[in-house]
């Protein structure tokens, strides 16, 4: 008797679901930290504001310099990283801002890009903007792969030019740049184009915040240098999101969740760039220890084993971010490298001059 041919296109046997014994918590935690990272930059930006009108309205009250608002300064990061590099000293002039670049990198070394998910402000808007949008205008826009792609490769362009420009530059350039009238007070300077923000300012801004209302992450998906970078070092990053193949029902709901849409249904490990950590697609998927945020198994171990001893819970990377931000914190203010060796009467005459000040040029 012959075997009867196989149908190649015949759906395939559909999988019984074995659903997750317990609640799944990670977006409660998640944004838990969000909004309480986003509390801090508030706090800090409230008190820089103030110490800007303090020096701009002298009074007999004073508020001192918040050296977390140069977390808003990444380009100055940027640059301070390459000049300790190259010359093995913490740079005088916005050292916290180093130090706050290399903690955002060693997170994306450690947990993908759980940085722009976790913790980075504009992130946490531009997820709230893009949900907002959902119940506004019911749905989300997504733009056709003839178009995502190309997009999406204009924040590495922008991170190539950024890079071009800084790695170009020697020690000393670097050095001039900083302690340059307008390298001290940058971060003024961009508060000042929010106070005093021009007609197209405003336009551009405003069209950004309805991108981002109709497009899930416009600006972290095609925009930002900073996630691009951060993305380019999370590829090295030893967690990833797996997908256990036996245990998956194909639903598909991992990737119709993903914000990024990667295809999460389709493949075992994502080693995308693109991949925030934000676990939308672990949240979503009904199945007992089918996706997960982990390590790389080890093939002597059981499914069982696989995923009690490698799966990171979001408990346990809240606890991590948490103390590797505070300890590198601590480290620098520790050690005074955490302030601008900037005396304060350098600052009450260039503060009040801030819109006057020339870029120095690299």
């Amino acid at each position: 008797m012959e075997t009867p041919a196989l149908n190649p296109i015949a759906p395939r046997p559909k999988k019984k679901l074995h659903r997750r014994a317990l609640s799944d918590h990670s977006q409660r935690i998640r944004h838990t930290v969000q909004w309480i990272f986003l509390a801090l930059n508030a706090w800090i930006g409230i008190q820089f504001l103030l110490w800007v009108l303090s020096l701009e309205h002298p009074s007999s009250w004073s508020v001192p310099r918040p050296s977390g608002v140069e977390g808003w300064l990444p380009i100055a990061g940027l640059m301070n990283a390459k000049y300790l590099f190259v010359t093995g000293r913490i740079p005088a002039i916005h050292p916290a801002a180093m130090f706050l670049f290399l903690i955002f990198v060693a997170i994306s070394l450690l947990f993908k890009k759980a940085f722009c998910a976790w913790l980075c402000p504009i992130g946490t808007l531009s997820e709230n903007l893009w949900k907002l949008g959902r119940r506004i205008f019911r749905r989300n826009l997504q733009l056709p792969k003839w178009a995502d792609i190309p997009l999406r490769g204009l924040k590495y362009l922008l991170l190539a030019f950024f890079a071009f420009i800084i790695g170009t530059m020697s020690a000393e350039a670097l050095e001039d740049f900083m302690t340059s009238p307008y390298g001290i007070i940058a971060d003024v300077r961009m508060l000042n184009f929010f106070r005093d923000i021009s007609v197209t300012g405003a336009v551009i801004v405003s069209l950004l915040v309805l991108l981002s209302m109709l497009i899930q992450n416009f600006w972290c998906r095609y925009l930002c240098p900073y996630g691009a970078l951060l993305g380019l070092v999370s590829i090295l990053s030893p967690v990833k999101i797996r997908r256990d193949t036996e245990a998956c029902i194909d639903c598909a709901k991992c990737a119709r969740a993903c914000p990024m849409q990667l295809p999460v249904d389709k493949l075992v490990q994502i080693r995308s760039a693109e991949c925030s950590a934000c676990l939308l697609c672990v949240t979503a998927c009904p199945a007992d220890n089918a996706l997960q945020f982990a390590l790389p198994p080890h093939a002597a171990e059981t499914a069982a084993e696989r995923w009690y001893r490698r799966a990171l819970p979001p408990a346990r990377i809240a606890f991590v971010l948490a103390i590797l931000f505070f300890a590198v914190v601590f480290y620098a203010k520790a050690t005074h490298h955490w302030q601008s060796e900037i005396p304060q009467h350098v600052y009450a005459h260039l503060v009040p001059r801030a819109n006057e000040t020339n870029h120095p040029g690299p």
